[in-house]
């Protein structure tokens, strides 16, 4: 019988069916592959955006996506973006159905001595950045719609897969009363697993978690004023996003400070002074109390030990404003038992793209439809073979070994059963 290990989201992380804006049967796929025109190497998390639309979707860590678009739609072309590259638009008349269009985007150099680097002090930049959030960021909620995918791999192995279509209550970025909110729409999960012999991990928390890396809405996470305390920030280089030049700053916890933070990247716009992406990673030096920060429930004798904790979070711009639209994290553990000689890793990986906006029909959940922080995803959810189950809805392409993962377990999941 499996011992039960519970792993929740991170310490800084606690504090109806209407479809009338989202066709799922008249649509148009298309499919394509977004790559370094130089190395041809595919470009993973490039925005993949429908002009004159909120459609929206990223590529997977191969570079490859897939885009629908409802037949009704007057779109014409897509644009593509990528940290340190030129944007591409590329027409929808270059697709061809079923099969995937390469689509080369051209690296974008800057000449820093062309480029007045201000202000000498890059954590007084961050703070004007969070200070004029109001003039960068919605301050009127919305509805989003959204794909999320969770993995879990035992070694290099795959032992649970869950996705699901989830609508997104987004509150406005002032409005501190306004808290997101996540309903399941639709999901499924991996038809079999494969046995985790001693151990049952299980994620809680799920699309909640990918929603809270949204790190301007909510800044507690890296960016409070008392954090002036715990970080070195250092303006790094200047790049192009979206064709517009951006601020890098890096962070770093002071050698100083023994508790786990966070080092990483934020890329501010140079013009308004808005965050338009983030990477950080998790100090994990400090074992015991990083693991305090992610386990809340362990069998006796054994110890959890993270050894990596990735997060990144992205936003587009439109019409002057950013919009939340990708979330990433990706964490490993080493698990060991203290009588035993042999230990385990696991590593958890949950995405979230925001694949549709408005602000039409804005209506909070009712408490018993809302995703709770001690929901579990994989519960929630259940088996599909159906190659049809995701319609018209915009998803994240699979990579080639999660994709690999789903026909393997539910080919044996029908052996099984059959």
């Amino acid at each position: 019988m499996a011992l039960a290990l519970l792993l929740t989201i991170p310490a800084w992380a606690m504090p109806s069916d209407d479809d009338t804006v989202f066709d799922t049967v008249n649509y148009r796929a298309f499919n394509g592959r977004v790559l370094d025109s130089e190395s041809n190497r595919g470009l993973p998390f490039a925005t993949v955006e429908v002009i004159g639309s909120n459609i929206a979707t990223v590529t997977n860590i191969d570079g490859d996506f897939v885009i629908k678009i409802p037949k009704e739609s007057a779109a014409t072309a897509l644009k593509i973006s990528y940290i340190g590259f030129g944007n591409m638009t590329v027409s929808l008349g270059e697709f061809r159905e079923g099969r995937s269009t390469d689509i080369r985007l051209v690296p974008k150099s800057i000449q820093l001595q062309e480029i007045t680097v201000r202000p000498e002090d890059a954590l007084n930049l961050i703070m004007d950045a969070l200070s004029d959030v109001k003039n960068n960021y919605s301050e009127e909620p919305m509805m989003m719609r959204g794909f999320y995918r969770e993995t879990i791999e035992k070694g290099r192995n795959y032992v649970s897969i869950s996705e699901a279509v989830v609508d997104i209550y987004k509150g406005g970025y002032t409005n501190t009363f306004q808290i997101d909110q996540v309903k399941l729409f639709k999901g499924r999960k991996s038809a079999d697993v494969e046995k985790m012999d001693t151990v049952l991990f299980r994620l809680q928390g799920g699309p909640n978690t990918a929603i809270l890396l949204d790190v301007v809405k909510n800044p507690y996470i890296l960016l409070s004023d008392q954090y002036a305390d715990v970080y070195d920030f250092t303006l790094t280089d200047v790049i192009t996003i979206d064709d517009r030049l951006h601020y890098v700053v890096s962070f770093n916890q002071k050698p100083y400070v023994e508790d786990p933070y966070y080092k990483g990247k934020l890329y501010v716009d140079m013009e308004k002074l808005a965050i338009t992406e983030a990477e950080f990673e998790l100090n994990t030096e400090n074992e015991d109390e990083a693991a305090r920060m992610f386990i809340q429930r362990k069998p006796l004798g054994m110890d959890i030990i993270p050894e990596r904790a990735v997060y990144r979070a992205k936003y587009t711009i439109d019409n002057n404003r950013w919009y939340f639209t990708y979330a990433r994290a990706e964490v490993k553990f080493k698990v060991d038992w203290k009588k035993k000689l042999f230990n385990t890793t696991f590593t958890t990986m949950s995405e979230m793209a925001i694949t549709d906006r408005t602000y039409e029909g804005i209506e909070k959940f009712a408490a018993k439809e809302r995703f709770k922080t001690n929901d579990v995803m994989d519960e929630k959810v259940y088996i599909f073979f159906d190659e049809d189950f995701w319609e018209g809805y915009n998803v994240i392409e699979p990579d080639q070994s999660i994709e690999s993962a789903i026909r393997r377990l539910n080919r044996k999941y029908l052996r099984r059963n059959g």
